[in-house]
């Protein structure tokens, strides 16, 4: 559900992030992030059946984030908002960064030589 007055700005935050929740919804809003699309482009490049995908952008709309019209017998969809975009951005580096950090805690744990790691090189007594 979009924001409306009086609402907390911390639910509706919360509403954001749950229709972000799933990786189709995040898979249509990175191919709506370089163009619009029709709805069986979208299903085509996704591999979901239509009925799965209609799911999909109907909590996209309902939240506010896509936009969708028809034209003819064909359903155009396109981000609301490009911000959008933006913030899949941003997802984007977090996730990087987040794993930079954790291949440096990698290679020091490798690196290190305490008891622990030195314990699994060295043969038992008998």
């Amino acid at each position: 559900m979009p924001f409306t007055a009086g609402r907390p700005i911390a639910e509706a935050k919360a509403e954001l992030f749950k229709a972000l929740g799933h990786p189709a919804r995040v898979r249509v809003l990175e191919l709506l992030a370089e163009r619009a699309h029709t709805m069986g482009e979208l299903a085509a490049g996704m591999g979901l059946e239509l009925s799965h995908l209609s799911q999909h952008v109907a909590v996209l709309r309902r939240a506010g984030i896509v936009d969708s019209r028809r034209i003819k017998t064909t359903v155009l969809c396109t981000l609301r908002d490009p911000q959008t975009a933006e913030l899949l951005s941003v997802a984007r580096r977090l996730i990087s960064a987040n794993l930079r950090q954790d291949q440096l805690l990698l290679a020091a744990l490798d690196d290190a030589a305490d008891a622990v790691s030195l314990a699994g090189t060295v043969p038992a007594a008998g």
